[in-house]
């Protein structure tokens, strides 16, 4: 967990900064091609050595001593830490990639290197080495403590800070409450207590401009001024998209884990689901164009960032979060639980063909994760405790549950 603050450099501290973010890429990117001269079961090259070999290359080459030395060995120290975990988590972690000048650039500071000063309640600097003070919003308070920063820029052409630091935990207060989440495409969120929270969208005038200055681009040569003015365009939309999507996650994860002492989820692998279907030219995939659309549309959900926030807040103030298996939620009745593919009548109506219950669908889905999870926690509980809330779409029938 890190804090972010935007910050504003000048013109010619961005120079700087730019050529701070150069230095880092090419460091690392020279530091991976030596590391990947070597074999399993052969000498590895060590961070120390490489860090001896910088500062030979320094001694030799002006243009890389120009730059900041910490910089250039935090580079190094990042590869290493790539490696480190893509050994230790394979199926987590890739194997490290080269880093490319298109990419969202970025440069990493410890110790001593950099230096905080606030300036007033709504302003701090950052010394960062060759470019002097660089002002940063303080749109939250200053962690304390901090040892290292990330200094970054995006495609949009923010740049940022980051400090890292523990999850602050959330001032709540004990509520005895659980509830069930189900996450979809036409709905982003549905809760077991009947709420269908969306994750805001693009505006009309937006979606057009955006389209207009996709054509534009594919009409442009690629590399010129003008298709860069544009790309620029682009990524500032899209900025101003993933900014309104992180600030709803950010709000809509602290108000559910300040209602809920218990929060269950149904178990996702998003990373797997959004895999294009594209294949090989020896295979290739089938309803291609579809599946990407459908990708497009669950990414834009916030899936993943969703469960990761309220995993990362609720381990910090106190809150059970738990993962069920996500088969049959939405053909499974809340009431009877029959499970039967002809119950789900449209995406948004569930009718029980066993018992006639009528309910939103997703929100039946939302309730049947909330009564797998409190049977995970406790299948065999002697005493009966009443849930939370009512139900909404059963007639407002109060679901009771066993607890242990």
């Amino acid at each position: 967990m890190s804090s972010r603050y935007r910050m504003y450099p000048t013109a010619a501290q961005e120079a700087i900064l730019r050529g701070h973010c150069g230095h880092a890429r090419f460091v690392y990117n020279l530091g991976l091609e030596q590391r990947s001269w070597w074999r399993p079961g052969r000498y590895s090259i060590s961070f120390a050595h490489q860090c001896r070999e910088l500062t030979a290359a320094r001694a030799q080459y002006q243009w890389l001593a120009e730059g900041s030395s910490v910089v250039q060995q935090q580079a190094l120290k990042d590869l290493a830490q790539a490696f480190t975990n893509f050994f230790q988590h394979p199926e987590q972690f890739g194997y490290p990639t080269f880093r490319r000048k298109v990419d969202e650039g970025g440069f990493r500071l410890v110790g001593r290197a950099f230096a905080i000063e606030q300036l007033s309640g709504r302003w701090a600097s950052i010394h960062i080495p060759k470019a002097g003070r660089v002002r940063f919003r303080l749109s939250r308070p200053l962690p304390k403590g901090t040892r290292s920063c990330r200094v970054k820029r995006d495609h949009a052409g923010r740049w940022h800070v980051s400090f890292p630091g523990p999850q602050p935990p959330v001032s709540r207060c004990p509520t005895g409450a659980a509830v069930g989440l189900d996450r979809g495409v036409a709905v982003a969120v549905a809760t077991s207590e009947g709420e269908l929270l969306q994750v805001p969208k693009p505006s009309l005038a937006q979606r057009r401009r955006m389209r207009l200055l996709q054509r534009r681009l594919a009409r442009q040569v690629k590399g010129s001024r003008r298709s860069i003015q544009t790309r620029l365009a682009v990524s500032r939309l899209r900025a101003k998209e993933r900014d309104r999507r992180k600030d709803w996650i950010e709000k809509t994860s602290t108000r559910l884990v300040r209602a809920n002492d218990v929060i269950i989820l149904e178990c996702l692998q998003v990373r797997r689901m959004t895999r294009s279907a594209r294949g090989t030219r020896e295979r290739p995939g089938r309803n291609v164009r579809q599946k990407a659309g459908l990708n497009r549309a669950i990414l834009a959900s916030g899936w993943g960032e969703l469960a990761r926030r309220l995993r990362e807040k609720a381990e910090a103030s106190g809150v059970l979060l738990i993962e069920v298996p996500s088969a049959y939620t939405s053909q499974t009745c809340a009431a009877c639980w029959s499970v039967r593919r002809e119950h789900r009548e449209s995406q948004a109506v569930f009718h029980c063909q066993d018992c006639g219950r009528w309910a939103n669908a997703d929100v039946n889905a939302a309730m049947v994760i909330r009564e797998r999870g409190i049977r995970m926690l406790a299948p065999t509980a002697g005493h009966v405790v009443a849930a939370r809330g009512a139900d909404r779409m059963a007639g407002g029938v109060e679901a009771r549950t066993n607890l242990g």
